[in-house]
């Protein structure tokens, strides 16, 4: 992975979000330690400052466990134990699938309307850029009417997630993470009661391709309108008694 840009965002931001993608794609693992910070200071061209930052927020969330020192007990290692962060998580995921669906959708509603007009907004940069690229390669993936549905919900998902993470708010991203299986786990619920979902997806499409164009456009208003529409439209056709 070569140096990534910090233009816009907060330099430790930037090990946080490489680090997540290393947990997630394997390359780093459990008892794994973490390259030491002048590696990583070299490798995104941010101060040691910055680097230590991170792995404190990384510690605090109980994703790694930082030894002091030198020698080989020093450096920070991706510990076994379940973290705050991952139980946190956890512990969501499980008690949503039995929250009315109504109430998951107004709380998608509130947050990701929200996170998409401030994405709007704000959106600037090389980091940025390269987010909306995969969103909009995911929608180029979703237009396959021969892709299998269980993958077009994880990518639905996938694509709501990588939008709302634009708007900069780390809590908000972290809750509707944490709320990724969820949703797809209500919207496949839904997808049984329709008999039209050939339909219903190419209209889904619509949307997504309507929200990512406010976004991309800077139109706050009408990225949170499009994604309020979209999440409602939804559920009124999948849901029409609540």
């Amino acid at each position: 992975m070569g140096k990534s840009a910090v233009i816009g965002n907060k330099t430790y931001e930037v090990v946080l979000g490489a680090i997540e993608e290393r947990l997630r794609s394997g390359e780093l693992s459990v008892g794994d330690r973490l390259p030491s910070e002048r590696a990583m200071s070299e490798e995104f061209g941010i101060s040691r400052t910055s680097v230590r930052e991170a792995i404190r927020v990384l510690d605090a969330m109980g994703l790694v466990r930082s030894g002091v020192g030198s020698g080989p007990s020093a450096g920070a290692v991706v510990i076994s134990e379940p973290s705050a962060a991952l139980g946190w998580g956890l512990r969501m995921h499980l008690a949503s699938r039995f929250l009315p669906v109504a109430d998951m959708v107004s709380t998608r509603v509130l947050l990701e309307s929200d996170a998409a007009a401030k994405a709007a907004a704000a959106w600037s940069g090389e980091r940025a850029e390269e987010v909306l690229a995969r969103a909009g390669r995911v929608l180029d993936e979703l237009d396959d009417p021969d892709l299998p549905d269980a993958r077009f919900h994880e990518l639905d998902a996938r694509f709501h997630v990588m939008l709302s993470e634009l708007g900069g708010n780390v809590v908000v991203g972290t809750i509707l993470e944490s709320l990724r299986q969820a949703t797809v786990g209500y919207v496949q619920e839904g997808v049984l009661r329709l008999t039209d979902w050939a339909e219903v997806r190419r209209r889904l499409q619509v949307q997504h391709r309507e929200i990512l164009a406010a976004v991309a456009g800077h139109d706050a208003e009408a990225a949170a309108r499009a994604v309020t529409e979209h999440i409602r439209w939804f559920h009124a056709r999948a849901f029409p008694e609540g």
